[in-house]
């Protein structure tokens, strides 16, 4: 079971920070590359990190889907928004399912590998739930590219307003990690509430990532993601992510 409040007890305020609509055009990106690299036309998805099932709320319109996470307050949130898709709670370093899939995604949670070994076992995971001529597709950040940032969100309804500010920090003495901080305001009518928790995450550099592709068997292309958070970005900050789509041999 994860130990991040954010995804469980705090769980709930992700209905509040954004609407679901949001994940529409992020997600068109990501079925244009699943069909124009697969081997055959996919049906079959497993989202390893699926969080509160943001993105399978488009993701099922294109295929069956079976999604993973470890936080059981993210899973709740997810089972409301999709009733037809099937969550499993476990760690994408460790599960095995004892079946294959057409495509396996991670689109939102990959920075929680904390060392490349943490990395090699997610991917390795991954790999062992595709089928032939399957399709890997990985969102994450390189050492390269990754800078730091600030985030905030808000939002309003039932009475209740929450803010969430999120620093993204590299300290220069460890740069193969970064450190986001969540700070939450709550207001409802006349009572505040206030919650932090920092995260730590991993970041790694273009040859990591591309060696742990190599190890895991499989090719590895990588395409720009821009503009999904910037809407969210403090004085003009920016926030380059990289899509890795890997193939199946």
């Amino acid at each position: 079971m994860s130990k991040w409040k954010a995804y469980n007890e705090l769980a709930w305020t992700e209905e509040w920070l954004g609407e679901p609509s949001e994940y529409q055009e992020e997600v068109s990106v990501y079925v244009r590359l699943v069909h124009e690299y697969s081997a055959q036309p996919p049906k079959t998805m497993l989202h390893l990190g699926s969080g509160a099932g943001s993105h399978d709320r488009f993701l099922k319109h294109h295929f069956q889907i079976t999604g993973v996470d470890l936080s059981p307050g993210m899973q709740d949130l997810a089972r409301t928004a999709n009733p037809e898709v099937e969550y499993i709670q476990g760690d994408m370093r460790t599960i095995r399912l004892n079946k294959e899939f057409d495509v396996v995604v991670i689109p939102d949670s990959i920075d929680y590998m904390q060392t490349e070994d943490d990395l090699g076992q997610a991917i390795k995971t991954a790999v062992l739930h595709l089928k032939p001529g399957g399709v890997l597709l990985v969102v994450g950040k390189t050492r390269e590219t990754f800078m730091n940032n600030n985030f905030a969100y808000s939002g309003h309804k039932k009475g209740i307003h929450v803010t969430l500010m999120e620093n993204n920090h590299v300290y220069p003495d460890q740069p193969d990690s970064y450190e986001a901080v969540f700070c939450y305001l709550i207001r409802e009518k006349t009572d505040l509430t206030m919650h932090t928790e920092q995260h730590a995450l991993g970041l790694f550099s273009e040859k990591q990532w591309a060696g742990v592709f190599k190890r895991a068997g499989m090719t590895m292309d990588q395409k720009p993601l821009t503009g999904i958070y910037d809407r969210h970005i403090l004085n003009q900050g920016e926030y380059p992510m990289i899509i890795f789509v890997g193939c199946k041999g």
